[in-house]
């Protein structure tokens, strides 16, 4: 096998595995410190969120912020409204099946009853959704009423060590445990988009 082929399917899966790491602090000049310092460091900024109701000192502070709308589990919640909906109308198609009534009405109505439940099921879970805080960020609800703020980082393997060294020099900062990242790939998006919209007139 190729050498390249080998370093290219390591470097792939690099890409695809990345840990979120979650730290809270109540001192957004601090946190303007550490995020300096891993983007000096070689860290995208799409790796770097800060999750805050201080949306204003956020801003002064140039953070990159949390989107509104992926603050709220709009996502989540419409995949979950589209599950129960796709259940729901195999199950108007299943009853209707064994009613026998598609032989004489057709399979006309039941077809556009299924797909109206599908729908209005996976619209009420986005309702919901809108709602609700992130399922990630609910753990952090106390915190943010107190006017703390959440920074958490994605890193791959090797740039673990490098997140564990930066943030040995801010024992200020309390660590909040890990949890699950957003693709690499999606990273890796939002990265390129962030240099076309520098490079572009």
């Amino acid at each position: 096998m190729d050498v390249r082929t080998v370093n290219k399917g390591r470097d792939l899966k690099r890409v695809l595995i990345m840990n979120r790491h979650y730290y809270i602090s109540e001192d957004l000049d601090e946190l303007e410190a550490v995020e300096n310092e891993l983007e000096e460091s070689g860290l995208a900024t799409a790796q770097i969120h800060v999750l805050s109701d201080d949306d204003a000192g956020l801003e002064h502070h140039h953070l990159h912020e949390v989107e509104s709308v992926l603050k709220r589990d709009v996502v989540h919640s419409t995949e979950i409204g589209a599950l129960v909906g796709v259940i729901l109308a195999a199950l108007v198609l299943l009853l209707a099946w064994l009613s026998g009534l598609p032989e004489t009405l057709t399979w006309v109505p039941f077809g556009f009853l299924a797909v109206v439940v599908l729908g209005f099921c996976t619209w009420e879970g986005g309702l919901m959704g809108i709602q609700t805080p992130h399922h990630d960020f609910k753990r952090f609800q106390g915190a943010l009423k107190e006017g703390r703020h959440v920074l958490f980082v994605d890193v791959d393997g090797p740039q673990e060590q490098l997140l564990e060294r930066i943030m040995s020099f801010h024992p200020s900062m309390e660590v909040a445990g890990t949890g699950e990242s957003t693709p690499g790939w999606v990273i890796g998006a939002q990265n390129k988009m962030g240099e076309f919209t520098r490079w572009a007139p």
